[in-house]
């Protein structure tokens, strides 16, 4: 495998790079924190990308891409994630899309893909439930045949913007007889369908992201059914495989890095530069080397679906470690801080627009969310390294 970048690649980088620093000069400030002002600015930043093409490069024409290359949609993301730019909507074009170009049918990719590639529509990932986490094959939510749709009864919970989504994906029991990985199906559902509910869920951050999402009676095509009935737990595993992956984990962590870099030089602790203290010298280069070996799996995991692979034991080690090191450098930021990285983003004493205080907070769900990390080692353990299920 060679990670070295083509001419023309490296061109797009600085010509993405002298981009991004245009765009977004005008950004909300991060520490305004109006939600309504961010995602305003969110929708915007989408369709100035839908139409520089870059949302979706890497698709194929048909379904609005342009047939790029894998690696030039890596450097999209890393160069999106490292800028902390607005404007994508993973949950359509890293989680979906992949997934549907794999099992969908050529009606249901025509219908759902191209609006994604023109930023038009929001989607969110109805997975877990009250009582279906990590054991997700347990869900309760059922999904039951009546002509030509199926009526959607139940509860998904953690859904991560489904008070913005116009649709939805989920797992829903269709044949509560079968084994507990069986007989679950694969469906897309219009959120504005008559029966569905959304309640906020806010986070110890103070954010509103998560949302509780209740089906009463909710009818859905069967159109939309993705892959086989009663089949859809491969599909839905299928889709984790993307979710888990992916070069935005590392580039947030160099870019916080950077920062912290830059602090430690400045700010003293006693009279001595911070830098100079051996403990952080030692721990910044520990998380740069972390950083650098999750880059390189990111890569390998681009590069296996440039040659038409799907990622599984790769996904999960890029999980692992990329999650693991989101938490590790916003640990090492509030280390560095001390008590002023306990100051909010409101506050006029905060460092470093109070970014550290936040992610610190909002990374404890890294580890836990698309598959905990316990669940990711259990996966390399046994297709990965061929051991034996505990």
């Amino acid at each position: 495998m060679d990670f070295a970048f083509s001419a023309s690649e490296e061109d797009f980088r600085k010509q993405l790079k002298v981009w991004l620093k245009r765009e977004l000069s005008g950004r909300p400030e991060y520490e305004s924190n109006d939600p309504e002002i961010a995602w305003q600015f969110n929708i915007e930043m989408r369709s100035k990308l839908a139409n520089q093409g870059w949302l979706t490069m890497a698709w194929p024409e048909s379904y609005g891409g342009a047939n790029a290359s894998h690696m030039m949609q890596l450097i999209f993301s890393e160069e999106m994630s490292y800028h902390r730019a607005p404007g994508r909507d993973v949950f359509g074009t890293k989680m979906l899309a992949p997934t549907l170009m794999i099992h969908g049918t050529e009606e249901q990719k025509q219908e759902f893909l191209p609006p994604v590639a023109k930023g038009e529509v929001q989607w969110c990932q109805g997975y877990s439930e009250p009582e279906s986490g990590s054991d997700l094959a347990s869900l309760q939510t059922k999904a039951v045949e009546d002509g030509d749709d199926f009526i959607l009864n139940g509860t998904k919970i953690w859904t991560s913007l489904a008070h913005r989504a116009d649709h939805i994906m989920v797992l829903a029991r269709t044949d509560e007889n079968a084994p507990k990985h069986r007989g679950i199906s694969f469906l897309l559902c219009n959120m504005k369908a008559e029966g569905i509910a959304v309640s906020p869920i806010v986070n110890m951050a103070g954010d509103h992201t998560f949302n509780m999402v209740t089906f009463d009676n909710v009818r859905v095509p069967k159109k939309n059914l993705v892959g086989e009935h009663n089949r859809g737990w491969y599909v839905g595993a299928t889709l984790l495989d993307f979710e888990r992956s992916g070069v935005d984990y590392p580039a947030g962590a160099q870019k916080t890095l950077e920062e912290l870099i830059a602090f430690s030089k400045q700010g003293k602790k006693n009279g001595i530069p911070l830098i100079e203290n051996a403990v952080i010298r030692n721990r910044l280069s520990e998380l740069y080397i972390e950083t650098e070996v999750s880059r390189l799996i990111s890569y390998n995991v681009a590069w296996m679906q440039s040659q038409n692979m799907v990622p599984n034991k790769e996904a999960s080690m890029g999980k692992v470690i990329g999650t693991e090191l989101q938490q590790h450098v916003s640990d090492l930021g509030m280390r560095i801080l001390g008590t002023y990285g306990q100051l909010e983003p409101d506050s006029e004493y905060t460092p470093l627009k109070g970014r550290i205080e936040r992610m610190f907070l909002t990374n404890i769900s890294q580890t836990i969310q698309a598959g905990t990390s316990e669940i990711q080692r259990n996966i390399i353990a046994t297709r990965g390294l061929g051991l034996p299920r505990g």
